[in-house]
């Protein structure tokens, strides 16, 4: 079996108080489709009013949508196309439990690891998996980027 990479995501828009956010993220998602054997799915981003419980003043920020919903699918398509023996899930989604249990209950010979991100946990997904494990800040730093993947143009 090919190993396929999946990024999920979604793109941002800058806010006016970091007008470079866009940029950098573009600068990443350029660098991680250089990968091989590399993927980006998108999802998006839609904006939430927020309010200040102290004030009233009303805001929008932006919420991340999709991905969860994205990882599943893929996830539970490549467990229906036989495109894993094991799928290794990074993220700290705990609705990712449903769809991890999913192919545990109806693809037996499948595995499914969690790879957890640093302080971010979910006890239930993780009992869900077959496995998990942490990354360390240290492993994440190493397996960084050089700067000049992100440098400007």
């Amino acid at each position: 079996m090919d190993s396929t990479w999946k990024y999920f995501t979604a793109r941002i828009t800058s806010p006016a108080n970091d007008p470079g956010k866009q940029r950098r993220q573009n600068a990443i998602l350029e660098a991680i489709g250089t990968l091989p054997h590399t993927r980006i799915i998108y999802g998006h981003y839609l904006p939430k009013a927020q309010t200040c419980f102290q004030c009233g003043t009303t805001w929008n920020a932006h919420e991340e949508k999709m991905t969860d919903v994205n990882i599943a699918v893929e996830m539970l398509k490549d467990a229906f196309d036989d495109a894993f023996d094991t799928a290794f899930v990074l993220s700290a989604d705990s609705d990712l439990t449903a769809p991890v249990e999913a192919v545990r209950s109806r693809f037996l010979a499948k595995r499914v690891v969690i790879a957890c991100p640093p302080d971010r946990q979910s006890k239930r997904r993780e009992s869900a998996a077959h496995a998990y494990f942490r990354i360390g800040r240290k492993k994440i730093q190493d397996s960084q980027f050089p700067d000049e993947a992100g440098a400007e143009r």
